[in-house]
Order: structure tokens, then C-alpha cells, then sequence
């Protein structure tokens, strides 16, 4: 698998894949406890993007398609046609988005696709206001990384922090800032999505946007929390993943609200629980 796949739980006789996405600066480690959480039924794949941890060093990846065509050059084929399910966070939604298109495209669908903390792709992805990040200062950078609270505030002050930091997060947020959303087939495969309430960047209707991405099953989670919020909902999020492989439901799946209940699901039947999390690796 390369440089761009950690496998931090190996289960090659897995019935199912999960291949996680992490968000704007993010390295393959932030996934590490949804990975334990998950792994038996399910091996759980994570993408470790180039110029952090052990791939210091390496240039950044520069846009979106760049991403998807390493990752699934690296990724093995399937055995005995064994399903994946994407997920990805904020940048990383995005990016599984767009993965689940071109394997759609190559004729392997996935079987689901998970994001969180990413309105819909076909919206603009920043306030219209907002600079591009190659117009902004280290200052000004800090400030939008600081609305999120994902970074504790001591360490965006810290000069041995920053150098190492902030690079990163440029180069990521500048695969968002290079986004271009183009018109395809909508997804033959349910899709989930997760949102904080709290979070400045995602409201209930950029969630829905979602919706339009799939002729299949889809849902909507507003969970409690800003941006980070998955950390202290580990486990709602492992029983969501879980919950789609066919020998757990026989083909039902438990996590989707189907085209019927939808008007029941938007009068506020999602669950939700009282959370806040917090994380040290980048921000988007």
C-alpha cells in the first residue's frame, strides 16, 4: 500500500474496508481509535497524506484529484469483491466524496460514504469573504484556525509549534481553496453525514446539500459540538459504520433514514448527544 495507507488494526479477513480521510493537516493518527473501534469486521484503511510524520519531508499534494488517484493507485484491490466504505472529515469528506465518484465511475462502488464537517460539495466550500490562504498572513491563518478550537491555543503561540504546524495546513487548505465541483451521475450508495451544532462552517441546510449526491439512502446527524466533535462521539460513529455491513443487517441499513421518513427526520429525530472534542493535528 505505499506511503499513502496506514493500517493500524490489519484484519485481511475482514468482510469489509473502511477507508478514513483525515481533515486540513490532519495526519493518518487522528484516526487511530475509530481504526481499534471498528476493527474485526470491518479492516479499517487511513490515508496519511505526504509532508507530515513519517512522510516529513515530502512535497504537499496540491489538489484534490492528485489525492484520489495516489490513494487508489496504493489501495489493494478487493478480495472476493469486498466492500469499501469511505469516510472523511472536513477536507478529508471532500476528498472520499470525490473517491467515491471515480471508483463509481471505474465500476466499483462503494458500498457507503461517511462525511462529517464539510457542507455539501456542490456549495462554495468558504465564505464568500474569506481570503484565499496563499493571500494570508501566519496571523491572520492562526485566527481562522483559532474559530474552529481544534488546536489548543498555547501551541499556536508557540514558536516550535508553528514551523512545523502550519505548512501543512497551508498545503491543505489550499486543496479546498482549489476545489472544483463538477457535475456527475449522483452516487448509487447511501450516504451519511455528520455535523456539529456548534460548528461555524456547517449549518443544517449545508449538511442537506449532501442529499442531492445520491439516488440511494441518505441521512443527516447534528450531533453536539463545534467542529471536532467526533472524538467524544467514537462510539455512535463506529455503530453508524458498523451498522451498514450487510452481516450485520442483512442488507437493512440501521444508520440511513430512507426517502420516506425524511420529513420526519428534518422535524428533529436525529440523535444527538452533548459533546465537545478537541485536536492537535491541523484544523479543516
Amino acid at each position: 500500500m505505499g506511503d499513502w495507507i496506514r493500517r493500524f488494526h490489519p484484519a485481511p479477513n475482514a468482510g469489509s474496508r473502511l477507508l478514513c480521510f483525515p481533515h486540513a493537516g490532519g495526519s493518518a493518527n487522528v484516526y487511530h481509535a475509530l481504526s481499534a473501534a471498528v476493527a474485526g469486521n470491518i479492516e479499517p484503511l487511513i490515508v496519511q497524506y505526504p509532508g507530515r510524520q513519517e512522510r516529513f519531508g515530502e512535497p504537499f499534494a496540491e489538489r484534490a484529484e492528485e489525492v484520489v488517484a495516489a490513494v487508489l493507485a496504493a489501495l489493494p484491490a478487493p478480495v472476493d469483491g469486498t466492500p469499501t466504505i469511505l469516510f472523511g472529515h472536513s477536507m478529508g469528506a471532500l476528498l472520499a466524496f470525490e473517491t467515491a465518484r471515480r471508483l463509481a465511475a471505474e465500476g466499483r462502488a462503494p458500498a457507503a460514504l461517511f462525511v462529517s464537517g464539510r457542507r455539501g460539495p456542490s456549495l462554495p466550500q468558504w465564505p464568500a469573504r474569506r481570503k484565499p490562504v496563499g493571500e494570508m498572513s501566519d496571523a491572520e491563518l492562526i485566527k481562522e484556525i483559532k474559530q474552529l478550537s481544534g488546536t489548543a491555543s498555547e501551541l499556536l503561540s508557540s514558536p516550535d509549534f508553528l514551523p512545523l504546524f502550519l505548512p501543512p495546513v497551508r498545503a491543505d487548505y489550499r486543496i479546498v481553496d482549489n476545489y472544483v465541483y463538477r457535475s456527475a451521475p449522483r452516487l448509487d450508495c447511501p450516504v451519511t453525514v455528520l455535523a456539529g451544532d456548534k460548528d461555524p462552517g456547517v449549518t443544517v441546510e449545508g449538511g442537506r446539500a449532501w442529499e442531492s449526491e445520491t439516488r440511494a439512502a441518505f441521512s443527516f446527524h447534528m450531533l453536539a459540538g463545534g467542529h471536532f466533535f467526533l472524538d467524544d462521539h467514537l462510539p455512535y460513529l463506529a455503530d453508524l459504520i458498523t451498522s451498514v455491513l450487510p452481516e450485520r443487517n442483512a442488507g437493512q441499513r440501521a444508520c440511513s433514514t430512507s426517502r420516506s421518513d425524511r420529513a420526519g427526520s428534518r422535524k428533529g429525530s436525529t440523535r444527538s448527544t452533548t459533546a465537545r472534542t478537541t485536536a492537535t493535528d491541523g484544523e479543516v
